[in-house]
């Protein structure tokens, strides 16, 4: 016999066992990683939505004078140079409410959309 005899008598019989649990044990953190960086990439995605959604309001809410054409149109540009994308624009008074969406790719193949709506307007007094 060449190897030494584990303890059922065969000749290395548990040999790389830990080799398999180091490997389980690495793909758990691998995995948990990338769960991670999924949950920070929408939240991150989240934030830029309401972030753009805020700004784009808050432009609207000063061209809003001007008709809602003009306001959404300025909406729908600061929101864009913001990273996001106006889906909904309309002026109640010269209060203006947008609603942006960001899309953002947290795993290879996988995308989803983040949306953030927005007010903005004259203080009324």
């Amino acid at each position: 016999m060449s190897g030494r005899a584990g303890r059922s008598g065969h000749p290395d019989a548990e040999r790389g066992g830990a080799t398999v649990c180091l490997l389980a044990v690495g793909l758990v953190f691998v995995l948990v990683g990338l769960f991670g960086a999924a949950v920070a990439a929408a939240g991150e995605a989240r934030q830029r939505a309401a972030v753009a959604a805020d700004l784009g309001a808050l432009a609207g809410a000063g061209a809003a004078i001007e008709g809602a054409a003009t306001a959404c149109a300025t909406a729908a540009d600061i929101a864009g140079r913001n990273g996001g994308r106006l889906v909904g624009c309309r002026l109640d008074g010269l209060d203006v409410l947008v609603t942006v969406e960001v899309t953002v790719t947290p795993l290879p193949g996988l995308t989803r959309l983040a949306a953030s709506t927005a007010r903005a307007g004259p203080v009324p007094g």
